[in-house]
C-alpha cells in the first residue's frame, strides 16, 4: 500500500480552535502555544491535524468575509510546525450548516448558500495556502453523517474543483459517511485526481475505547469494565445488553489484534482495489478505561496500521477525555507517548 509519507504518526490538537466551551480569545492564545509544538515535534512525530471550526474564520451573520483575527491561528500553527519540522493537515470540523455532534440541526446537504459557503471557505483557504509545499494538506470535512454518500459525494466533487480552480498540487484529504467509518469508504465515487488521501476514524471497539462516555446515551451507565484485549466472558456480558445497544456497537467473542485487523478489512480492501493511500485521522481511548488495556489496544491498532504502512494521528493533544496531556500540557503517560509516536 502507498505510504502518506511526512504523514505517518501525529496527533490532533482537539479543543483549541475547534469544539472549544467559548470562543474567547484568552483560550485562543493559551490552549496550544509553540511549546506545545515543540514537544511534539520532541516525541518523534512528523505531524498534527488541525481541527478547526469556521466560526473562527466567518460568521453567520457576514458569509463570505474571512477574519483575520481567526486565521492568524491556522497561520500561527502553521509557522510554527514549519519551524519545528512538523508537516500539517487542515481539518474542517465544522462547516456552515454541519457539525457532526449536531445532526438534527445540519442544513448543508439541503442549502445552496451554505454549500457556497462551505466551497469559497475552501477556496480561500487555497489561496492563502497556495505558496505551501506538501507540508500543508487540506481535510474537507470531518466526519459526515447522512443517510447515505449521494449528497456528500455531490459536495465533495464541487469542494475539490473549488480548490483546483487555485492550487492543482495541494494534498486533499477525504472521508466516507458514517462518522469516517471503514465501511463506507466505497461508497465515495472515484476521483480522477492524483493527490487525494482516503481517511477514516477507529474507535473499535466502541464499548472499550468510549466506555463510560458521558455523551452517550447506552454507555455512560454501562454496568461492566471493558478491558483490552478480552474473551469470552466480557463477550456474554456484551450479548446480555439491549438490542438496540448490539445493533450499535460491534463485539467479538475475542477482542485482540487479529479482531482489529478484521475490523479494518473493509478500509484495506478499499485501498486495494482502487490503489488509493490511506490515513487514519483519529484513534483513541477514553481516559476512563483501564490504563493497561488502554496501552495494549494502542500498541496493537499502531502496529497494524504500520505494517499497512497507513499514517495516523491520535486524538488528541490536550485534555478532550483522550488525554495526552492535561490542561498544563504534561504528558499523562509516557508509554502511550512512546506507542503513538513511533513511525
Amino acid at each position: 500500500m502507498k505510504k502518506f509519507n511526512g504523514f505517518l504518526a501525529g496527533v490532533n490538537l482537539g479543543g483549541w480552535i475547534s469544539q472549544y466551551g467559548e470562543g474567547k480569545k484568552e483560550h485562543f492564545d493559551s490552549f496550544i502555544t509553540e511549546a506545545d509544538i515543540a514537544q511534539i515535534a520532541s516525541w518523534g512525530m512528523d505531524h498534527v491535524r488541525l481541527p478547526i471550526d469556521y466560526m473562527v474564520l466567518e460568521d453567520d451573520n457576514r458569509p463570505f468575509i474571512y477574519k483575520e483575527e481567526g486565521f492568524f491561528y491556522v497561520d500561527q500553527c502553521i509557522n510554527w510546525c514549519q519551524k519545528h519540522n512538523l508537516n500539517i493537515i487542515l481539518d474542517i470540523h465544522r462547516a456552515p450548516g454541519y457539525s457532526f455532534d449536531s445532526l438534527n440541526d445540519n442544513r448543508l446537504f439541503e442549502d445552496e448558500q451554505l454549500q457556497q459557503r462551505f466551497i469559497s471557505l475552501w477556496q480561500e483557504f487555497a489561496k492563502r495556502y497556495k505558496g505551501f509545499g506538501k507540508n500543508v494538506v487540506f481535510e474537507l470535512l470531518n466526519e459526515i453523517v447522512e443517510p447515505n454518500s449521494d449528497r456528500w459525494n455531490s459536495l465533495s466533487k464541487r469542494a475539490i474543483l473549488g480548490i483546483r480552480e487555485i492550487d492543482n498540487s495541494r494534498t486533499i484529504i477525504i472521508g466516507g459517511n458514517n462518522y469516517n467509518s471503514v465501511n463506507t469508504l466505497h461508497e465515495l465515487d472515484p476521483i480522477i485526481d492524483d493527490n487525494m488521501i482516503y481517511t477514516f476514524h477507529f474507535y473499535e471497539p466502541h464499548i472499550f475505547t468510549h466506555q463510560k462516555a458521558s455523551w452517550d446515551d447506552l454507555l455512560k451507565d454501562l454496568d461492566f469494565e471493558v478491558t483490552y484485549p478480552s474473551g469470552e466472558e466480557l463477550y456474554k456480558k456484551y450479548l446480555a445488553k439491549s438490542d438496540e445497544f448490539r445493533k450499535r456497537y460491534v463485539y467479538g467473542k475475542t477482542t485482540d489484534k487479529q479482531y482489529l485487523k478484521k475490523l479494518l478489512k473493509p478500509a484495506l480492501d478499499f485501498a486495494k482495489e482502487r490503489n488509493v493511500t490511506l490515513y487514519c485521522g483519529e484513534y483513541g481511548v477514553i481516559d476512563l478505561a483501564p490504563m493497561d488495556s488502554n496501552l495494549r489496544w494502542h500498541e496493537d491498532l499502531c502496529e497494524v496500521l504500520r505494517e499497512y504502512g497507513i499514517g495516523r494521528a491520535v486524538w488528541s493533544y490536550k485534555l478532550m477525555d483522550f488525554p495526552m496531556t492535561d490542561k498544563d500540557s504534561k504528558v499523562c503517560n509516557k508509554a502511550l507517548i512512546e506507542i503513538v509516536s513511533k513511525k
